[in-house]
């Protein structure tokens, strides 16, 4: 049958399971099942745990667990800084063989200076540094976009600004320092600008955007926790950037941020609410029907975003038999309440899609 077609196992460099620390929200073991579930086979699993993986000793913690109870490769991050607090850089020569790469995500490394040097130091270890960029000065207690519906709606936000003066400010480093440098979840048109130009001056720089960006638009938020994430879903400019992105190549590959919380957590609206929405488990169907099935990319260039890209930045290799059968012609209603992920908050709840595995 022509709609069946066999994929390669996908991978996600941008992953929370939560564990250790906060395994009410996810577990090693929820995780990895949701994300085999969505066709992934190999993922990356952010540090801001508890403890965070800021210490070999911290980080073999999340990996005993990953040996036990996960069903996909599960490649953890270090932190950055110690504690992720942007004050002392951690034991990243220590650090280097136990993780995938270095990242802070979830916090902006603040300093100048305290980022060249961790530039400097992953660097000689030949191993990525990987930004969540966000100026804090520039936050002013923001938790949606500053655009139109903050202003409509009394919310308040967080400007563009605070993401790409950062991009900025990294991207220089990285050309200083010659250190492999990748930005997290980009979601500003200024972002983009900022990293096409530093790869067109040969800046060893790649970057990732999620689904949420590339499909939605401040035009499209209501007053409910599952439209709230960090960086936020900006304006509609932004989002027909982030599509040039991916069709012109400036974004290398399609993460997640597969964030997930309890439901009270996520029950508060925009303003109080959890940052962090989930994504594994339906992840592949939203960019094949919506960037396939409206021919804005083609399926190749969709499996190259999500599964061949990602690895071949951050070398992590395919296994034997990592593929799925998928059909592409099944349809199917987004219903968080089936997800195996303990996380449920999606802004694609009750969207109809196409894909599936079988």
């Amino acid at each position: 049958m022509s709609n069946l077609v066999k994929i390669p196992g996908l991978c996600d460099v941008h992953v929370h399971f939560r564990e250790p620390g906060f395994s009410y929200k996810e577990t090693i073991k929820s995780g990895s099942m949701a994300a085999k579930a969505g066709g992934y086979t190999a993922v990356c699993t952010m540090p801001n745990l508890n403890p965070v993986s800021d210490s070999v000793e911290n980080i073999k913690i999340q990996q005993d667990i990953i040996d036990r109870d996960a069903v996909i490769s599960v490649y953890p991050y270090a932190a950055i800084t110690v504690g992720q607090k942007g004050q002392k850089i951690a034991p990243l020569e220590e650090l280097a063989p136990y993780c995938i790469a270095f990242s802070d995500d979830g916090y902006g490394v603040q300093d100048e200076g305290m980022m060249k040097e961790a530039m400097e130091r992953a660097k000689a270890l030949n191993k990525l540094i990987v930004a969540h960029c966000e100026i804090n000065e520039l936050l002013n207690g923001g938790y949606i976009h500053e655009g139109n519906y903050a202003k409509t709606h009394g919310h308040k936000g967080i400007c563009s600004e605070s993401e790409w003066r950062q991009v900025e400010r990294d991207v220089k480093l990285s050309d200083i320092t010659g250190c492999p440098y990748h930005v997290c979840h980009v979601s500003t048109k200024e972002s983009i600008e900022i990293i096409k130009d530093a790869k067109m001056s040969g800046v060893n720089v790649t970057c990732e955007t999620a689904p949420h960006y590339l499909l939605l638009c401040e035009d499209d938020l209501i007053d409910d926790g599952r439209f709230k994430m960090n960086p936020p879903i900006r304006s509609k400019k932004d989002k027909e950037a982030l599509l040039l992105g991916i069709t012109d190549g400036t974004i290398d590959m399609i993460a997640t941020d597969h964030a997930p919380h309890s439901i009270e957590e996520k029950s508060k609206g925009l303003e109080k609410s959890a940052f962090g929405v989930v994504g594994l488990e339906i992840a592949f169907p939203l960019m094949y029907t919506k960037l396939v099935g409206e021919k804005i990319i083609t399926l190749e260039k969709l499996i190259d975003l999500m599964a061949y890209a990602p690895r071949k930045r951050f070398n992590i290799p395919f296994k034997e038999n990592e593929f799925f059968t998928w059909d592409l012609e099944k349809r199917f209603i987004v219903d968080s309440s089936k997800f195996i992920s303990k996380g449920k908050a999606t802004p694609f709840e009750g969207m109809e899609l196409l894909g599936g595995i079988i």
